[in-house]
């Protein structure tokens, strides 16, 4: 007996998210997946009828490009499930394309799980309604979250596994090592970004602000990872434009978290990238720059006090948030200075960051699957099922 699941993962960070699941509910039940999933939910056991690379697309010109591809894509997907009837069905993130399949779904009676609110408590609030409309269950990462739905749906705050996935105490020492660092001296990791868009506006700040760091701390190294050859081009085109290969920058292909386990400090442009540096437990100063038109809407949409992961959290100024005009290359070197001068604003900080791991819980996987299997009462209601069509 096997429940028969719907999963749909859109992009990397969904397919990470829908393998642990998988793996969880496994372990509770027999199931088997089918839907849209990458290379992690394939390696569960999961079956994609359609390749997820076509659903990660980003930006609106690369979307309104492929929009007749990506309805056409949507529609078979809802087709095939009405068809089949699974137990349930999950969307994970990626609310453009999996909330009008949800909704298309539970009008016609299967139950509904939405993994990963869409950021409500930032802007788009109104998202609220489309999110309750579409499934039956919202599945969020961060505890502040459940209280946006009060009173429309029913949210239930899982945690993030980054805090099950990252281990506390990381080893500055065993990550220099790693790295081919020399044990002594400051280290700084600078994380400009993941996305193309976030290394143009802001690889230039990183690499200016190297350059200064390195003239006051003779010293000073600095470790750099990429999540891809193209964005790492474009760092090397700015240290190219601003003559600064000889700056001591050990460049990385991943990594990402063996490179803030090895800092003293972290520079890093705001996202997830935020969230795992206070999970390895390491000082940082986030940035973030936008167009004028996009930072104005966002403001002009958002009452939040912060941009950060971690100051959200902790509902306190935790770590210093430099954003637009502010991000600049005076601002954040006297703000790596305030960290480098003193060690003592670094323990606090560190002690403060600890809290974040608290706040997220553990377990996320087995709790999400809990709630995927309490909604639809799997255990009594599992059936035959395969996953050939």
């Amino acid at each position: 007996m096997a429940l028969r699941v719907g999963i749909v993962a859109g992009e990397a960070s969904g397919d990470a998210l829908g393998a642990g699941l998988m793996k969880a509910m496994q372990a509770v039940t027999p199931c088997c997946f089918e839907g849209v999933c990458g290379p992690l939910m394939i390696a569960e056991g999961g079956s994609s009828r359609v390749p997820m690379e076509a659903l990660s697309v980003m930006g609106i010109a690369e979307v309104a490009g492929r929009l007749p591809e990506l309805l056409r894509m949507r529609r078979d997907l809802i087709a095939y499930f009405r068809k089949v009837r699974p137990d349930v069905v999950i969307g994970i993130d990626s609310p453009d394309f999996t909330l009008a399949l949800e909704r298309a779904l539970k009008a016609e009676g299967i139950p509904t799980v939405h993994y990963v609110s869409p950021t409500v408590w930032a802007w788009r609030r109104y998202r609220v309604r489309t999110v309750a409309a579409s499934a039956d269950r919202l599945l969020t990462l961060f505890p502040f979250e459940p209280r946006y739905y009060e009173g429309r749906m029913d949210a239930v705050c899982v945690g993030h596994p980054l805090a099950d996935a990252i281990p506390s105490g990381a080893s500055a020492a065993q990550a220099r090592a790693e790295l081919r660092l020399e044990a002594q001296g400051p280290v700084v990791a600078l994380l400009p970004g993941s996305r193309v868009s976030e290394l143009r506006a802001h690889a230039e700040l990183f690499v200016k602000t190297a350059q200064r760091l390195a003239v006051r701390y003779p010293g000073c190294r600095f470790v750099a990872p990429f999540v891809n050859r193209e964005t790492r081009a474009i760092f090397d085109q700015v240290l190219t434009e601003q003559k600064a290969f000889e700056l001591p920058i050990t460049r990385l292909h991943g990594h990402a978290r063996i490179a803030m386990a090895a800092a003293d400090l972290v520079l890093l442009a705001s996202g997830t990238a935020a969230l795992e540096t206070a999970l390895v437990g390491r000082p940082m100063v986030v940035v973030y720059r936008l167009s004028s038109f996009t930072y104005r809407l966002v403001r002009s949409l958002s009452k939040l006090p912060y941009v950060s992961l971690p100051n959200l959290l902790l509902e306190r100024d935790v770590v210093p948030e430099l954003l637009q005009s502010e991000a600049n290359p005076d601002r954040l070197v006297r703000a790596a200075e305030a960290f480098l001068e003193d060690p003592e604003r670094c323990r606090q900080t560190m002690a403060a960051l600890a809290e974040v791991r608290e706040r997220l819980g553990q377990g996320a996987n087995a709790r999400a699957a809990d709630a995927v299997l309490n909604l639809v009462g799997a255990r009594g209601q599992a059936r035959e099922a395969s996953c050939a069509s």
